[in-house]
C-alpha cells in the first residue's frame, strides 16, 4: 500500500466522519420532532405552520437568486411542518452576517485606489472601449484595481503550472502566501513544504490558508498546529463542525500563490498530485492557471491579506497596515495588456463573478470560448447564451467526459439540449476530468480563475480570479481552448436523447442544485 493511502486511512476515521454523523442525527431529530409535534398536538401543528408561512415571505423578498428562493418555496410546500423549520435552522444558525461588519472594515482599510490606478483605468478603457463597462464596475465599485507593467503567463496543465511554481517558491526573500481550497500531501505538496521549511529558516515569512472541508480527507486535523512547529503561519478555513447550519457551504475556493508581491498565480489548480496526473482520480486531469510578475502580482496579495485578516482569531491585535508588504521596488516598463485581479464573497450581494461571466457574455462579438467541470445556471444565464449565439457569434463548452460528482454531471448534461437547440457547441473531455474555469472572448479578453458554472460558487464560494485585457495569456487559453476541442467529442442533439427516468432526474436536478 503507498504512503499515500497508508496516511489517508486513518484520516477517514480521525473524527471526521463521526461529525458528519452528529449532523445526520440533527437532521433525523429535527424531522421527528417536527412530524410528532405536528401529530400529537394542534396548537404546535399551528405554530409550525405559521414559522413555515412566514419564512415563506422570508424567503420571497429576500436579496438573493430566484432559484434558490423557488426550491425553498417547493420544499416548504411539500412539507409544511417540516420545510420551514428547516430553513430557519439551515439558514440563520452560524450565519456568516456576524463577520460582515468585520469584512467590511478590512475592505475600507485595504482598498487600493490612487491616481495611478484610475489612469491606468482611463487607458484600459481607451484601448478596450468594448470592456470599458467591466472595466469601470470591477475598479470604481467592486474596488479591483487594473494593472499594467505585468506579465502574463497562462499554463494549460497541472504540471506546466507545477514546475514554475517551485521556481518562484525559490525566489522568496521576504514572504511566501499561499491560499488553497485543497492541499493533499503527496509529491506536489511535500516538494512544496520542503522549500517552504527552507525558507523559513532562512527567515522568510510563511503564511497558509486552507479549506478545512475541502481537506477534510487530505490533512490531519491538527495540521495547522504541525506546520507551526516548523515556523510556517497556517489557519483552516471554516472548520468543519457538527452543527446543521449554511456556515458550512461557505467555503475558501479560492488559488492563490504570492511570492513578495512580485509573482503570483491563480486558478483551477490546486496543491494536490491529482492536479498534476501524478495520480489518477478521473481519467486525465486537465487543468489551468495564469502566472502574474509585475504591478498585477500585488492585487493578489492583497486578496490573500483580506482573508489572512478575516480569519485572524484575534483580528484587534492584528495589523492591518497591509502596505509593509508592497514590493519597494520599480517595475520595469512591461507591455503585455492589462491584469485586473477580483475576488467574490457570500459577505456582500454583489455576485462578483457572476456579473464578470455575464458582462463577457453580452460584449462578445466573434466568439466565446468556456470551460468549465460545472455547468449549473439559471435562466438568465441559459438565455443570454443562447441569444448570444443566435445572434452569430461562436458559443462553444467544454464539459468533462468523466465526473467527479455523478448526480452534479447529470444535471450539466440536463442543459446540453437546450443550449445545443439554441446554437451552443458543446463539447466533453474524452481523457477524463477538466476542471479549468476559463471565458475567452474575441482575441482580447479573458477571465482565469477559481468559479464554477454552478450556484455554489456564484453564490456561496469565496472565489478569485483575473480578468485580462488585451494580454499574451488571452491568446494563450484561445490556442489552448482550440488544441483541447480534438481531444473533446462534440455533443449532439441525438446524444441527448435520455430515458424517461433520465430525463425526470435531470428535471429534478435542475430543480434542487441551488441546494447541491
Amino acid at each position: 500500500m503507498s504512503n499515500k493511502k497508508r496516511r489517508f486511512l486513518p484520516n477517514l476515521f480521525r473524527g471526521r466522519v463521526i461529525v458528519a454523523f452528529l449532523i445526520v442525527v440533527q437532521i433525523a431529530v429535527l424531522i421527528l420532532s417536527a412530524v410528532i409535534g405536528a401529530k400529537y398536538s394542534g396548537y404546535i401543528a399551528v405554530a409550525l405552520n405559521l414559522i413555515s408561512f412566514a419564512i415563506s415571505f422570508v424567503v420571497i423578498v429576500s436579496r438573493t437568486n430566484d432559484a434558490y428562493k423557488l426550491i425553498w418555496i417547493y420544499l416548504i410546500l411539500a412539507f409544511p411542518v417540516f420545510g420551514g423549520l428547516f430553513y430557519l435552522v439551515f439558514s440563520i444558525q452560524g450565519s456568516m452576517k456576524l463577520m460582515e461588519p468585520y469584512m467590511l472594515q478590512i475592505e475600507n482599510k485595504t482598498r487600493v485606489q490612487n491616481e495611478k490606478t484610475r489612469e491606468t483605468a482611463y487607458s484600459a478603457s481607451t484601448d478596450h472601449p468594448n470592456h470599458k463597462t467591466l472595466i469601470n464596475y470591477l475598479s470604481d465599485h467592486a474596488g479591483f484595481p487594473i494593472s499594467d507593467n505585468t506579465a502574463t503567463k497562462f499554463y494549460p496543465t497541472g504540471e506546466a503550472f507545477y514546475e514554475d511554481l517551485l521556481s518562484a517558491l525559490r525566489s522568496a526573500e521576504k514572504y511566501i502566501f499561499l491560499e488553497y481550497f485543497i492541499i493533499g500531501e503527496g509529491k506536489m505538496w511535500d516538494s512544496i513544504l520542503e522549500i517552504l521549511e527552507e525558507k523559513t529558516a532562512s527567515g522568510v515569512t510563511v503564511r497558509i490558508i486552507y479549506d478545512d472541508f475541502g481537506c477534510i480527507f487530505n490533512l490531519p486535523k491538527n495540521y495547522p498546529e504541525m506546520l507551526a512547529e516548523k515556523g510556517i503561519e497556517c489557519r483552516a478555513f471554516n472548520r468543519f463542525r457538527p452543527l446543521l447550519t449554511g456556515l458550512q457551504n461557505n467555503r475558501d475556493h479560492r488559488k492563490i500563490c504570492s511570492v513578495d508581491g512580485k509573482i503570483a498565480f491563480t486558478g483551477g489548480i490546486n496543491l494536490a498530485d491529482e492536479y498534476i496526473n501524478e495520480i489518477e482520480k478521473y481519467g486525465h486531469w486537465k487543468d489551468s492557471a495564469v502566472g502574474l510578475i509585475g504591478e498585477g502580482a500585488w492585487s493578489l496579495t492583497v486578496i490573500f491579506l483580506k482573508m489572512w485578516l478575516l480569519t485572524s482569531p484575534e483580528p484587534d491585535k492584528d495589523d492591518q497596515d497591509i502596505s509593509c508588504y508592497k514590493p519597494d521596488c520599480e517595475f520595469d516598463k512591461i507591455d503585455d495588456g492589462y491584469a485586473q485581479p477580483y475576488c467574490d464573497s457570500p459577505l456582500d450581494k454583489d455576485q462578483v463573478c457572476e456579473r464578470i461571466y455575464q458582462q463577457m457574455i453580452h460584449s462578445a462579438k466573434k466568439y466565446l470560448y468556456i470551460c468549465t467541470p460545472y455547468l449549473i445556471i439559471d435562466d438568465s444565464m441559459l438565455n443570454s447564451l443562447t441569444f448570444l449565439a443566435q445572434s452569430g457569434v461562436d458559443v462553444r463548452i467544454i464539459t468533462p467526459n468523466k465526473w467527479d460528482k455523478r448526480l452534479v454531471h447529470i444535471t450539466t448534461q440536463s442543459y446540453y439540449s437546450d443550449l445545443i437547440k439554441g446554437g451552443v457547441r458543446i463539447y466533453e473531455y474524452s481523457p477524463g476530468f477538466i476542471h479549468s474555469k476559463i471565458f475567452v472572448s474575441d482575441d482580447e479578453i479573458a477571465s482565469i480563475g477559481t468559479a464554477n458554472l454552478d450556484f455554489r460558487s456564484l453564490y456561496l464560494h469565496f472565489e478569485c480570479g483575473t480578468m485580462l485585457y488585451g494580454s499574451s495569456a488571452v491568446i494563450e487559453a484561445k490556442n489552448d481552448f482550440l488544441a483541447t476541442l480534438d481531444e473533446c467529442k462534440e455533443i449532439r442533439p441525438e446524444d441527448c436523447k435520455h430515458s424517461v427516468l433520465r430525463r425526470l432526474l435531470g428535471s429534478f436536478m435542475r430543480l434542487i442544485s441551488p441546494l447541491l
